[in-house]
């Protein structure tokens, strides 16, 4: 007879550790989803029975391969890329690739995971992945980074298909990088097809892509507001991070009436008591997208703005905080530090920002905390449907994505306050994002039997 007791939540993940050594942001990822769903098993003999979460927290393959590429001086350089195609139940796997000396298998795997979770919520037909170099495009000529993205494609384009897997930009791969990939794909195979999303408009791409991750944080915040009888209309907010999703969650919260105090990069922050408005946040971004400068610059072009070196806008006293920056930015201290200011919400914008520890604190208290796997959906949402437009040699308008993209931010919030509503009303958002999450791949994969 098969057994159907739920291990504790300590043994799973002593187990999974033994698998996986070493992988310490593997096993957080897991770690916070299994505290949630190791209950919710208990409740269904089929998921026990049939291991679906140990099926899911072992990927379904991690490729790994060697990239060879030769700088301008003539010198070679070896790098090392990754897949990881972790759970593929419910559609061709999906997500981004990542370009960055941090990159390591443990962190593809994590991202790889979450990516399931956040696929499945969004309600599009996509499985989860990711993958990556630890090559950093940082400080490259463009003829380098071709070469390396060229070489990096040699190697993943037989692993990787419109049906298969298709993966998008990320850290370190924007539209330059995109272009050299889907270019040398397209060399190789000989075929045009919708295996990369991120494209720029003129072969394929989505409008709405590079805004899509950072709007749609804001517009899950919203409908928590809602939800709690709130707006967002003078609401103070603390965002973290200069990149795409910083800058237009910050760029939306503005148009919504929100005031945003602050925006940093991996030097350090910058606090404006005045508030970011749209001609400064203008500026910001022609800083940090056309001219790779420093969030230091602000405190010298902005009368009454300081800049805070080697720090975390944490403590600046706030109604909501974004932390769009990178996994586990935000720790136990300056969780502490956002309750002790009376913050209200704490939305996550990058993925696993903030640290266990951080998240325990949280859930823990009355506040309202969007998961990133739910909050920051919208950009792999556009993606899908940059997908659908390849599908359909279709190219839609702005108007028309954001429209979607609102209506699936708030079907995915409400997916996670049905599943994660207390009796006495009081959301559990991220125990909600996680039990929503699992269980459409869940029951795909019971469908499918063993395999």
């Amino acid at each position: 007879m098969a057994n159907t007791d739920v291990p504790d939540l300590d043994t799973f993940l002593e187990g999974l550790r033994k698998r996986n050594p070493g992988q310490e942001e593997f096993a957080q990822a897991v770690g916070e989803v299994a505290e949630d769903i190791l209950p919710f098993i208990a409740d269904n003999e089929n998921y026990q029975e049939a291991e679906i979460l140990r099926r899911l927290a072992e990927p379904d393959r991690v490729v790994s391969f060697r990239v060879c590429w030769e700088d301008d001086d003539g010198n070679i350089h070896v790098e090392r890329g990754w897949r990881v195609q972790n759970n593929n139940a419910i559609g061709p796997y999906k997500g981004g690739l990542r370009f960055s000396e941090s990159v390591t298998e443990s962190v593809l795997k994590f991202l790889a995971f979450e990516q399931t979770f956040k696929n499945s919520l969004t309600g599009l037909p996509m499985g989860g992945g990711k993958g990556g170099s630890n090559f950093n495009p940082k400080g490259k000529s463009d003829r380098e980074v071709m070469r390396f993205c060229q070489s990096f494609m040699t190697e993943l384009y037989r692993h990787i298909g419109p049906s298969v897997d298709v993966p998008a930009g990320d850290i370190g791969v924007g539209s330059r990088e995109i272009g050299y990939l889907f270019g040398q794909y397209k060399r190789i195979t000989g075929r045009w097809e919708g295996v990369l999303t991120g494209k720029a408009l003129e072969y394929g791409g989505s409008r709405l892509r590079t805004e899509a991750t950072g709007y749609g944080v804001v517009y899950f915040l919203r409908e928590m507001l809602k939800n709690a009888d709130e707006e967002l209309d003078g609401k103070t907010a603390v965002v973290s991070g200069s990149g795409n999703v910083a800058l237009y969650a910050a760029q939306k919260l503005i148009d919504c009436g929100a005031k945003v105090l602050t925006l940093s990069d991996s030097d350090g922050f910058v606090h404006d008591p005045d508030g970011i408005d749209a001609e400064k946040l203008d500026w910001v971004m022609k800083l940090k997208l056309e001219r790779r400068g420093r969030i230091s610059e602000y405190a010298d072009e902005f009368d009454g703005a300081e800049y805070h070196e080697g720090n975390a806008p944490w403590h600046v006293d706030c109604d909501i905080a974004l932390p769009c920056a990178t996994q586990n930015e935000l720790d136990d201290d300056a969780a502490k530090a956002l309750l002790d200011n009376d913050v209200m919400a704490v939305v996550e914008g990058a993925n696993m920002p903030s640290t266990r520890d951080a998240a325990k604190r949280f859930r823990k208290s009355d506040i309202l905390f969007g998961p990133a796997k739910a909050a920051n959906a919208g950009g792999v949402a556009v993606s899908g449907l940059e997908m659908t437009q390849n599908s359909q040699r279709m190219s839609w308008e702005c108007d028309k994505l954001d429209d979607m993209l609102t209506q699936l931010m708030a079907e995915i919030h409400e997916k996670c306050r049905s599943d994660g509503e207390s009796d006495d009303g009081a959301v559990d958002y991220v125990r909600g994002a996680n039990i929503a999450g699992f269980r459409k791949v869940a029951d795909a994969m019971l469908d499918f039997g063993v395999m």
